[in-house]
């Protein structure tokens, strides 16, 4: 688990947008809507293949249980804590409104982080899109939802295996 400050408190550094290049101005970024669900399991199923590196349905997944939690999960108001669920997804979409990016935001608590802080569960990009800025735009909107929250720490988390290189290479990415 990587730990990644929100830049709330006063004379915190970030790295700013303006330093990637190639940014993707025509994409629009915004917390998906309960009619998306099933956008939003065909980005994750696409990240569970690759990341099994498999080109088949991932077995244990049961598409109708992870149907009806993301529905009953889904914080569609993000940020004022009226919505009814705990998971925030939020979608990169291209002109035609097309899905070709998630992120995935859950709130947590630990005494380490303060209180209630918010968790980076997955983030995946279609490979046509990536290196250019849809990865930055997607986590500004997490710092964004966080700073809203009031969290003073975003985690991000990986699979047990991989989880140190793959969010180090990310970070890096990003200029963290």
């Amino acid at each position: 688990m990587m730990l990644m400050d929100t830049g709330v408190r006063p004379n915190v550094p970030r790295a700013s947008s303006a330093a990637w290049k190639g940014r993707v101005t025509e994409l629009t970024i915004e917390v998906a809507q309960p009619h998306e669900v099933y956008a939003i399991l065909e980005l994750i199923e696409e990240l569970l293949m690759e990341l099994e590196d498999e080109q088949v349905e991932i077995p244990w997944v049961n598409r109708e249980k992870l149907h009806a939690d993301i529905r009953r999960n889904l914080d569609t108001e993000a940020g004022d804590k009226s919505g009814p669920g705990r998971l925030v997804a939020i979608l990169a979409k291209d002109p035609n409104g097309i899905a070709v990016g998630i992120l995935t935001l859950v709130e947590s608590f630990a005494l380490y982080a303060g209180g209630e802080y918010g968790v980076i569960d997955e983030m995946y990009v279609r490979p046509e899109y990536r290196g250019q800025d849809v990865e930055r735009q997607l986590l500004d909107e997490a710092v964004a939802i966080a700073t809203r929250c009031k969290w003073f720490h975003l985690d991000i988390t990986g699979r047990e295996g991989d989880r140190n290189e793959r969010a180090t290479r990310f970070s890096r990415g990003l200029g963290l």
